[in-house]
């Protein structure tokens, strides 16, 4: 079995020895310290001082950075190969196939070049978005505490090796498996790779045997999992690919659960797909009867399954992702998550932690108060020494006592004062304790918290330096104190203390019984600067604020004043642990403010409002927000936050102002807003095609456009469609949330396509009647002129169907789009004008065309308007 050991001594180093105890910390056969490693003993173990610069640089090269398999990045190749990889590619691909192995040559050659268009273009917009998301996660690090040639220094994750001596605290992510030597009320989170919700006390143990899983060992902790809340020492045995994080990691790369932006894009394709193989066929069988030329009908029929694939549905999707990205990554938002970015513009119910999101992620302490209300020296001073010795996670409260450095100075804290022992907070006592040895020769238990929790612990008052009863009229009058406070905008909390003879021992949660109480202390925490008017502008795009806060209501209500939230009546967590689910759902259609609430309690108030219909967005920053955010649609993080809620997050803001919320679901909206735009006119599109071909296949003695025809113009049509993701969108439409509703878009197609069909049989008549193309040897030119209207009244329609108002004069597309779409509509002008026009038997059109031309699509513009304006009044939903 390979142990590690800590030693007392050097480890080859010139260092002074560190009084420590000699201790076997064995992680045993379970957790090997390194891969191939399990013969030589010690050869890797590590002491309590640390490895030295030169070990640890060492064992970087030899093991390699401590990350796992999906925290690669993905190589260019693999991406270039993954472009490919999408059901409408791969049927183009297919139909290439069959059209070579016909020798139909032309066909396969146009198939493979609109796969190629598609799939470059698809690569381009990944590989940029994967670059910049390189960048941006460089600057959100993840760190881990860890000694190092005798000092404790803050370093970067991936820096980690086997032998490092890593301390843990309350909102830190275990950085590696590694085997504890020493812990303090530690529990552990492992859900991430147990599933168990309940979080598991860990502690120094001994060996595991072969029969107990090493999850379930207790003195082992793994990557992967986060401290819930106490304080812990280990040494890491194993990194990277070797931990039992990254084994799964290698199981499931590139597995990601499915998204309801997933399933959108899903349940769309699938509509199209079931579209293509139902119309094919029957285009199929009514052009062998009608026509008697079996082959030509295959191959209509074929180039008519390609005009019907949306090829170019992947790469918009993409390239509008990518491009909302890298929007975002201007207003110094990290987006770790493409596709929640649409998410966010379908958020419609925002919920919200108050302190450090809503409020300043900067706590003043303004008042330190005994029992008759009056600035007390010692009540700060407990205060401080409290969070001086605390080893856990310092919160913003303990930052702001710590300010006063006068304290340390004045009392010796460095010097006179030793810890001996410490009580970690944790979310159900909603105190922490810590013991110092004073330079009286006693131990002396500080016990700092939440009135509520730290009040009936108590039972006897500090008054003067004299001890008096704590009675029921005295707890009144505190906490009428307290109130008065939080009236006025203050966070409140309890200092107490209790004396014990030295030497006794290690310390619990049942020692924080029958203390003195000293006093309050009152911080203020002022709202952001931001937060009022990022609330406004949320609301005034449709999406409600609700607060979800482990604070107090009533230091709660403040803030929600001050910020413009009208709190109404706030449901405490006391009052939702009485509640069952349709008693719930009810509260949260009416509550805006949540006050003491749980970890968990957060979490089950997302999921219920999930169950409700809304998409809902989540903003925290602490250990009791991770939950929520997982829960979350959308988890929102900054990055001052703990570990383990970055790491939780979809989105984490770099600054500090919230109006970046604002542009954050506005980008959302303007990313599916041009997705939706490809698929509407995609879809209606194609449904009026479909129409215009079967009675053409049926009318004429002829096709109504040769198979290679309609292969370039749907090349020429994907090509104008490019400029999509670079579009404007209206303002009205950004007004209110927007989600997938396949029902609509199904509904828009059958209103919609027949407008184009209408417009396409008057072409038909043109050509038959006024030109006279009614026979196989004049059926060129009838190509020719449906070919011509086709292309340009399909190019032309998106500018109708991407605004709800007039197009061109009140709602303009962006340069790109108009420009693709001149170039494109231009090009099938002269096309049938042009050598490659003859070689793809296009007919020069008579110039008396071009005004019936014109006539036509005027009429298809005004029509399409008509229709589109009843269509938004009727379905209001555009």
């Amino acid at each position: 079995m390979l142990k590690l050991r800590v030693v007392n001594g050097e480890n080859g180093s010139n260092r002074r020895p560190s009084p420590v105890v000699r201790q076997d910390v064995g992680i045993g056969a379970v957790l090997p310290l390194a891969p191939g490693d399990s013969d030589a003993p010690g050869n890797y173990g590590a002491i309590l001082t640390g490895l030295s610069a030169e070990e640890a640089a060492g064992r970087l090269e030899q093991f390699g950075p401590n990350s796992v398999v999906h925290q690669k990045a993905t190589h260019w190749w693999t991406q270039a190969v993954g472009a490919l990889n999408n059901a409408f590619i791969l049927l183009l691909l297919a139909l290439a196939a069959v059209a070579a192995l016909t020798r139909d040559f032309q066909a396969a050659v146009i198939i493979s070049v609109m796969v190629f268009i598609s799939a470059v273009l698809r690569f381009t917009q990944e590989f940029r978005s994967s670059k910049a998301a390189e960048k941006l996660h460089d600057l959100v690090q993840t760190t881990a505490t860890v000694t190092r040639d005798g000092v404790k220094n803050e370093i970067a994750v991936d820096e980690i090796v086997p032998g490092d001596v890593v301390h843990l605290s309350a909102g830190d992510m275990i950085p590696a498996d590694l085997r504890l030597v020493a812990a303090k009320d530690l529990f552990v989170s492992q859900s991430a790779l147990t599933g168990e919700s309940l979080p598991v006390e860990k502690f120094a143990a001994g060996d595991p045997d072969n029969e107990t899983s090493p999850l379930e060992h207790p003195g082992l902790c793994f990557m992967g999992t986060n401290v819930i809340s106490g304080t812990g020492t280990g040494i890491v045995a194993c990194t990277g690919p070797a931990t039992a994080f990254g084994t799964l990691a290698k199981r499931v790369t590139g597995r990601r659960v499915e998204t309801e932006f997933d399933r959108g894009v899903s349940r769309v394709s699938h509509l199209l797909v079931r579209f293509t193989l139902v119309m094919v066929p029957v285009v199929f069988f009514i052009n062998g009867f009608t026509k008697g030329d079996w082959g030509q009908a295959f191959f209509f029929a074929l180039s008519v399954a390609v005009g019907l694939t949306p090829e170019m549905l992947p790469m918009i999707v993409t390239a509008n992702l990518a491009r909302g990205a890298v929007n975002m990554s201007k207003k110094q938002v990290i987006v770790k998550r493409l596709h929640s970015i649409q998410n966010f513009g379908a958020m419609d119910v925002l919920c919200s932690d108050k302190t450090g999101t809503l409020t300043q992620d900067r706590v003043v302490l303004e008042r330190h108060l005994d029992i008759l209300g009056r600035d007390s020296e010692k009540v700060l001073q407990l205060g401080y020494l409290n969070s001086y010795y605390q080893t856990g996670l310092k919160n913003l409260l303990d930052v702001a006592i710590l300010k006063h450095a006068e304290i340390q100075e004045g009392l010796h804290v460095a010097t006179d004062y030793r810890l001996v022992d410490e009580i970690p907070f944790d979310f159900s006592r909603r105190r922490m304790s810590v013991v110092v040895e004073t330079p009286k020769g006693e131990e002396l238990l500080i016990t700092k918290g939440a009135i509520e929790e730290t009040l009936p612990i108590t039972r006897l008052v500090d008054v003067d330096r004299q001890l008096m009863p704590f009675d029921d009229q005295r707890k009144d009058e505190v906490v009428r104190m307290a109130q008065d406070l939080n009236n006025r905008g203050f966070r409140v909390i309890a200092v107490g203390y209790r004396k014990f003879d030295l030497g006794k021992g290690a310390y619990s949660v049942a020692d924080e019984a029958e203390l003195v109480f000293a006093g309050l202390m009152a911080f203020l925490d002022p709202p952001k600067d931001s937060a009022a008017p990022a609330i406004q502008a949320l609301g005034d795009h449709g999406v409600a604020i609700k607060i979800l806060t482990g604070d107090n209501d009533v230091v709660t209500r403040r803030i929600c004043e001050d910020v413009g939230i009208d709190a109404g009546r706030i449901l405490l967590g006391s009052e939702i642990g009485k509640m069952n689910d349709a008693e719930l759902r009810d509260a949260v259609k009416r509550t805006t403010v949540f006050a003491k609430v749980s970890p968990a309690q957060k979490a089950k108030l997302i999921e219920t409002l999930r169950e409700c219909g809304h998409v809902v967005g989540f903003l925290g920053d602490g250990i009791n927000d991770a939950p929520a955010l997982r829960e979350a649609d959308i988890g929102i993080s900054v990055n001052t936050a703990v570990d383990i809620a970055k790491e939780s997050a979809d989105i984490i803001l770099l600054e500090k102002s919230l109006m970046v919320l604002e542009e954050g679901v506005l980008e959302g909206r303007r990313v599916f807003g041009n997705i939706l735009k490809y698929i509407r006119m995609g879809t209606s599109s194609n449904f009026g095609n479909m129409f215009s071909v079967l009675g053409a296949s049926a009318w004429l003695p002829f096709l109504p456009m040769q198979p290679v025809q309609l292969l370039v113009q749907n090349l020429l049509y994907d090509f104008s469609q490019t400029g999509i993701p670079f579009d404007r969108i209206d303002h009205e439409y950004l007004r209110k949330p927007r989600r997938w509703d396949v029902g609509a878009i199904g509904r828009f197609m059958l209103f919609f396509g027949p407008v184009s069909s209408i417009f396409d049989y008057l072409t038909f008549c043109l050509m038959w009647f006024f030109f006279g193309a009614r026979s196989v040897d004049t059926q060129a030119l009838f190509q020719s002129g449906w070919f011509v209207e086709g292309l340009l009244s399909q190019t032309l329609i998106v500018h109708i169907i991407r605004t709800r108002r007039v197009p061109f004069l009140e709602s303009r597309a962006s340069a790109p789009l108009i420009a693709l779409t001149v170039a494109v509509m231009l090009g099938g002008l002269l096309l049938p004008f042009t050598t490659l026009g003859k070689a793809l038997d296009l007919a020069p059109l008579p110039l008396s065309y071009f005004p019936f031309l014109a006539v036509i699509l005027a009429g298809y513009c005004v029509l399409g308007q008509v229709v589109k304006g009843w269509y938004a009044r009727r379905y209001g939903y555009y």
